[in-house]
């Protein structure tokens, strides 16, 4: 493994692309929208798009850590960057709902894929105690292009930018580039990888090591983390449309700011973590995140409600990369395989919003109840605090 602090820009940059090709994955939320608009399609028709992207992490992520152990991660890399090219380069030819469909499927195998690979492989390139402030700028990087998306895509429909008869989906071309051009890079750089010990595990293998305590507490980690992300995004603008009777346009501006803050904790963590343990930021980040749920249980102001959505926002930022960094230096034998669990979780995305839904209309308390849900799982990361480990000379 190669030192942080001396692995080139040669290295980093191709990796780096490659975190920018994983924030792609965004672009279905308002990729359908807009194909919602186009065909005419009722909300749950038009929600399948984005259920799409869970249900592969679910179906892919565990198979992915054991395709590693034989093609190498940074292979595996490759191999998502093409597919995710597939499935940018199929909307050009129209927005029909079957290739939709087709295509963001192939979109989110494709993420699943990265997510899982990609990770690792950056541990080939930094030093461990570096390793989480590492993944955190890639959080950051990946954030880029989720923000972008909407943005080009509302560039290309008002024909502010040339959008060749495509309208909004003149997105996919220009996110097609840039996954060609991040193929290429990574293609051309050569990254050491350590070989794995031992034969390779199957798949009851891999699913045996949630046996292990320290790696089921870091899966459900990550379910918690993903669940509030999701949880946030969907229930904020609801919040203030029951609250204080907003309309849903302006509400929206409620997921803007849970993505800004998110951003910016991500970019600010990536320095802090260079500073500061693992476990003292990440308790700071759980501490945010507890005050912001208690805020939503009682405040009906919006500037209040406002300041709970970037607390939720920069106190989730860095949840996902401390836990992966944890279970990586944990059993670095096992890379592969833990990361693949831990993709995995990824699908806590499709249950929480389940619950927090059924919470929200059988308790009688609107979206309170929604909340509810969202505090045990800030509640879950607070008691993982106590789990972090502060060394890694043996499992436990």
């Amino acid at each position: 493994m190669e030192n942080s602090k001396n692995a080139p820009l040669s290295k980093l940059v191709p990796v780096m692309l490659c975190f920018f090709a994983m924030g792609f994955v965004d672009l279905v939320g308002i990729a359908s929208n807009y194909v919602k608009a186009d065909l005419n399609l009722t909300d749950s028709q038009a929600n399948i798009f984005p259920s799409l992207v869970f249900f592969w992490f679910l179906i892919f992520s565990v198979p992915t850590g054991m395709l590693m152990n034989r093609i190498g991660r940074k292979k595996t890399v490759l191999l998502s960057l093409v597919i995710t090219f597939a499935s940018l380069l199929l909307p050009i030819f129209g927005d029909s709902y079957a290739l939709m469909l087709v295509s963001f499927s192939l979109l989110g195998i494709g993420n699943a894929l990265m997510q899982t690979s990609l990770n690792p492989l950056l541990s080939n390139i930094v030093s461990g105690e570096k390793l989480a402030s590492s993944l955190t700028f890639g959080q950051f990087i990946k954030a880029i292009a989720s923000f972008l998306a909407p943005y080009i895509a509302m560039w290309g429909a008002t024909q502010v930018i040339p959008s060749f008869d495509l309208g909004w989906r003149v997105l996919f071309p220009i996110y097609m580039v840039i996954s060609i051009l991040a193929i290429l890079l990574l293609n051309c750089t050569q990254i050491a990888e350590e070989p794995e010990e031992g034969k390779p595990s199957t798949f009851t293998q891999c699913l045996a090591l949630l046996g292990k305590s320290f790696i089921l507490f870091s899966f459900i980690g990550i379910m918690c983390h993903v669940g509030i992300d999701v949880g946030t995004n969907t229930t904020a603008p609801k919040i203030l449309i029951e609250r204080l009777g907003m309309t849903l346009a302006d509400a929206g501006f409620a997921t803007s700011l849970y993505f800004i803050f998110r951003t910016a904790g991500c970019l600010l963590g990536s320095f802090i973590l260079r500073k500061m343990s693992p476990k003292t930021f990440f308790a700071i980040s759980v501490f945010c995140m507890l005050a912001a749920m208690v805020g939503l249980f009682i405040f009906h102001d919006l500037t209040m409600i406002y300041v709970c959505i970037a607390l939720i926002g920069f106190g989730n930022s860095n949840v996902f990369s401390i836990i992966f960094s944890q279970v990586l230096l944990y059993m670095p034998q096992k890379k592969n395989e833990v990361s693949g669990l831990m993709i995995m979780g990824l699908f806590g995305g499709t249950i929480f919003p389940l619950a927090m839904g059924i919470a929200s209309d059988t308790m009688g308390i609107g979206q309170s109840g929604a909340v509810a849900v969202m505090t045990v799982g800030v509640a879950y990361l607070l008691f993982y605090t106590l789990r972090i480990k502060s060394n890694f000379n043996r499992e436990s």
